[in-house]
């Protein structure tokens, strides 16, 4: 597994369907090392701390193998690092081969996996695509939301490690599954519940599921 490329943006606001919109899409590759820290990435922002950054989404990384799919929605020339907002475009870092709470090493950072991204509309700014938050969707190709472990320094190039393998065997991509509609096994959400990984809004979310498959 290998890091391809760190990317970081600062907020800016760009026009969008008639309005002004503050946002830090628009991620570019950084050369040489970066700072990760507690919450996200040294020279990164977010421009909407409601539902972007904090402990359970400080580091967004997503695999360049999706980009063979996007090929046919997308043009190559979009096809770029940083293209989904991610901070770090990855190879062999994949959804349903990531468990929840699995720790990797990068550089002299250790990240714990702990979620999956439910991309919001600026994902169709940085595009120029606005369905693309349900092509998105229906792709189920989410990427990994990361918490950090131990702060440290990244740089483009760096080999992935897994350094600690979660004993609870759910996956990222059976968190991705329980993001679709309905029916979903309750045995995965029992099991993803079981995980001390979750965010409480995660937590919440999978106990709906099976307060509405219990019915």
């Amino acid at each position: 597994m290998q890091l391809l490329s760190v990317n970081t943006a600062q907020p800016q606001e760009v026009a969008w369907q008639g309005k002004t919109v503050r946002t830090s899409i628009f991620k570019q590759p950084v050369a040489g090392p970066v700072a990760v820290l507690a919450e996200h990435l040294a020279g990164d922002g977010q421009a909407d701390l409601r539902v972007h950054g904090g402990p359970d989404k400080a580091v967004y990384a997503y695999p360049q193998e999706h980009w063979a799919y996007w090929r046919q929605l997308l043009p190559a020339a979009q096809l770029v690092p940083g293209a989904f907002g991610e901070n770090l475009t990855t190879l062999g870092l994949l959804e349903p081969e990531v468990r929840v709470g699995d720790c990797f090493q990068l550089g002299t950072a250790v990240l714990m996996a702990v979620q999956p991204r439910q991309p919001c509309f600026k994902l169709g700014i940085r595009l120029a695509r606005p369905g693309i938050v349900r092509e998105f969707e229906l792709a189920r190709r989410s990427g990994i939301y990361f918490r950090v472990i131990q702060p440290g320094v990244v740089e483009a190039g760096n080999s992935i490690s897994l350094v600690e393998r979660s004993p609870h065997a759910v996956t990222i991509q059976d968190m991705v599954t329980c993001l679709a509609p309905g029916p979903h096994d309750p045995e995965v959400v029992r099991a993803l519940l079981a995980t001390p990984y979750l965010s409480p809004s995660w937590q919440a979310r999978l106990r709906r599921l099976l307060d509405a498959e219990n019915q």
